[in-house]
């Protein structure tokens, strides 16, 4: 699941220079979060994570890979 949807979001977020570095499914607290960690030149600011949150939602309501409720987190390599 994880490996088709970074192939599935790679492309679009490429196409505005946005690289996705990881993509990993957890349980933090309880709620399980699919966590997208992204890269952009110079910087990851907070327009390029809101950018690919719009770019990545409706291709994961689309494709419907994950049963189960979850959290979507987009950040850059050092918001973890």
């Amino acid at each position: 699941m994880i490996e088709e949807i970074k192939k599935l979001i790679e492309e679009p977020l490429n196409k505005e220079k946005i690289e996705v570095l990881e993509v990993s499914f957890e349980e933090i607290d309880g709620v399980k979060n699919l966590m997208i960690i992204i890269d952009k030149k110079p910087y990851v600011d907070l327009d390029t994570c809101v950018l690919a949150t719009h770019i990545i939602n409706p291709i994961l309501d689309e494709k419907d890979l994950i049963e189960e409720s979850y959290v979507l987190n987009v950040c850059s390599k050092g918001g973890n």
